[in-house]
């Protein structure tokens, strides 16, 4: 029998890839392709000096309103702004796709 990939998820994941990016290189005031580059382990809150503190908020609040989700308080930490990564698997964690 063989496993045939689900596109629907890949389409999705792509998707969401793509907006979180955007989504950053808006919020951050980065060039676009900057934010395109991003790997799993680019380095973001102590990497870049345009996500300071405040930024964190509007990253967050920017989140909830393009991926139509919730952030509870409890839910931000550290490690999940430390990584493009990590930003990444909290939003697919959010949006149930962990």
């Amino acid at each position: 029998m063989t496993t045939v990939p689900n596109i629907d998820n890949a389409a999705e994941e792509a998707a969401l890839e793509r907006e979180l990016k955007a989504l950053i290189a808006d919020v951050l005031g980065l060039d676009p392709e900057q934010a395109a580059a991003f790997e799993t382990d680019s380095g973001l809150f102590g990497h870049l000096p345009e996500l300071d503190s405040m930024a964190v908020a509007g990253l967050l609040t920017e989140m909830e309103d393009r991926l139509g989700i919730v952030i509870e308080d409890d839910d931000v930490d550290g490690e999940m702004l430390e990584t493009y990564g990590g930003l990444l698997a909290f939003a697919r964690a959010k949006l149930g796709r962990a």
